[in-house]
């Protein structure tokens, strides 16, 4: 009897203290926040409904060092896009984009709604701007329509209708080789971009001064992104080097 009553108390303690440690365990993003040095708008994001499905893309350029990178979102689009405690994360596995120059999670949903990304970076936790999602409403389109004029040597220039589907804020342009490699990635709020030339670029990825190489096959991928940093339009094309 005495052995009894020694296993109900000790299973009535661990059951207690189970409870409490999954209480202390929480996937609200203001609750990761707390107590923490944030830096808000600090991760370059955008998000595009998949091609062939209703699969949300969400793109992400982690910097250097960049850890415990996180995917969070909302119940619905019917929430203030700032209010940290409508955001849950959703463990989702990130693949490799442009062979990990970028970051790329999948989410499978009918819903739309607001997602936020997350990384850790010294002592600090980075946070994107809101993305809004519109796979129902304004699904993102996907096409070759871009000009590639390559009199110029190894300068391609990149032309593509401006505002083609309403709602741009910026453009984003990747040039990546024959291996999927990023060679270039910047952002104008042009609807050009002269390889290599920054003269109206506003925001850059790439890594040193890159150079093209003659008679050399390339790809160019254009992103047409939003104000709320859904992508209206993505262009790819390749092209070959004289």
């Amino acid at each position: 009897m005495k052995q009894l009553i020694i296993f109900i108390i000790s299973f009535t303690i661990l059951s207690c203290s189970s409870d409490d440690d999954s209480a202390a365990v929480s996937n609200v993003l203001a609750d990761y926040l707390l107590n923490n040095s944030t830096e808000t708008g600090a991760v370059i994001a955008c998000a595009a409904k998949d091609e062939n499905s209703n699969a949300i893309l969400t793109f992400y350029y982690p910097e250097d060092g960049a850890t415990n990178v996180r995917y969070y979102e909302t119940e619905t689009a019917a929430v203030n896009k700032l209010d940290y405690t409508k955001y849950q994360h959703l463990v989702l596995e990130s693949e490799p984009f442009f062979n990990g120059s970028l970051g790329k999670f999948t989410r499978h949903t009918d819903i739309e709604k607001w997602i936020v990304i997350t990384y850790e970076l010294g002592n600090d936790i980075k946070i994107s701007n809101p993305i809004r999602t519109k796979q129902i409403q304004k699904p993102t389109v996907w096409n070759t329509d871009v000009n590639i004029d390559l009199d110029q040597e190894l300068m391609p220039h990149f032309l593509w209708q401006a505002n083609a589907f309403g709602d741009n804020a910026i453009y984003f342009q990747i040039v990546s080789n024959a291996n999927n490699d990023l060679v270039s990635g910047t952002y104008t709020y042009d609807a050009n971009f002269k390889f290599y030339d920054t003269a109206n670029v506003v925001l850059n990825i790439t890594e040193g001064i890159p150079v093209l190489e003659n008679n050399t096959n390339y790809n160019f991928t254009l992103m047409d992104v939003s104000l709320d940093n859904w992508v209206n339009l993505v262009s790819q094309k390749a092209f070959n080097t004289p």
